[in-house]
């Protein structure tokens, strides 16, 4: 998958869909790459292609479409992020070849979700998609959603991401060879559009960090926000490697003062 940037800019939740079925060419190629999917945890995503009138799957924020993909990955530590990442993969090839998504966490009827999905006790299903051909026009509804979350905007550089600490915002100006990466950070989406990561940047490295949001319910299975990191490593690993940055993956806290909870680092090597 190249121009990973143009991808991440390009791309939008889609919710109204033309009524047009996926052609079996655009469904195999999604399949095929579905499982080339890896993640930084080595924890392996299965998807699975579901059709919801075979299923009785119900989305009440998507017309347009019956077609679904779903994930499920086995419940053991760091499953969300690796979801995350491995799915939001999958959404930016979709988007690579002309298919719109949505990530879906609660507006579903979960459990036929899960039943389709055929879950093992000890596996879960964070989210699922809504897969087809884009409408040229929204559905009230759907304008009314990205409204509602303001889907369209971000917070600025400098309240994301940090210069060696927490007390020394990091300017675009200032970000160097990071610059691209973490603008493409900035640029992901995430659950109700909270944007909860926080990124520590120094000379070799960058550290990534979830601040919570008030009001975000996860249990032992899932937790939403920590599948929002996952999509921003996503983002970050991908641009960068593009750039020809030669970094690692690692989980190495740097013991810095902050409330916020650390997850994970890219360095250079």
């Amino acid at each position: 998958m190249n121009n990973i940037t143009e991808h991440i800019k390009n791309r939008r939740s889609v919710r109204t869909f033309d009524d047009r079925e996926l052609s079996k060419a655009d469904i195999e190629k999604l399949a095929s790459f579905a499982k080339t999917i890896e993640n930084p945890y080595k924890i392996p995503v299965d998807f699975k292609f579901m059709n919801a009138k075979e299923h009785g799957l119900n989305c009440p924020v998507t017309v347009g479409t019956d077609l679904f993909v779903g994930g499920k990955i086995k419940c053991t530590e760091n499953a969300s992020v690796a979801f995350g990442y491995s799915f939001e993969m999958f959404v930016l090839y979709a988007q690579s070849i002309g298919i719109g998504t949505t990530w879906l966490g609660g507006t579903m009827n979960r459990s036929a979700f899960e039943d389709a999905m055929e879950l093992d006790s000890d596996e879960i299903m964070p989210c699922a998609s809504p897969l087809g051909y884009p409408a040229k026009k929204m559905s009230i509804r759907e304008s009314m959603m990205r409204k509602g979350v303001k889907a369209d905007e971000r917070l600025p550089f400098e309240e994301l991401f940090f210069d060696g600490s927490f007390d020394k915002p990091l300017s675009k100006e200032n970000a160097g060879k990071w610059t691209e990466s973490l603008e493409m950070v900035r640029l992901a989406p995430s659950a109700v559009n909270k944007q909860p990561w926080r990124v520590i940047a120094t000379d070799n490295a960058v550290h990534f960090y979830l601040k919570r949001s008030k009001g975000f319910a996860r249990t032992e299975k899932l937790d939403m926000q920590m599948i929002d990191i996952g999509i921003a490593l996503c983002h970050f690993d991908l641009t960068a490697k593009e750039n020809n940055l030669n970094i690692v993956f690692e989980q190495n806290d740097p013991k810095l003062e902050t409330d916020a909870e650390y997850i994970a680092s890219y360095r250079l090597v």
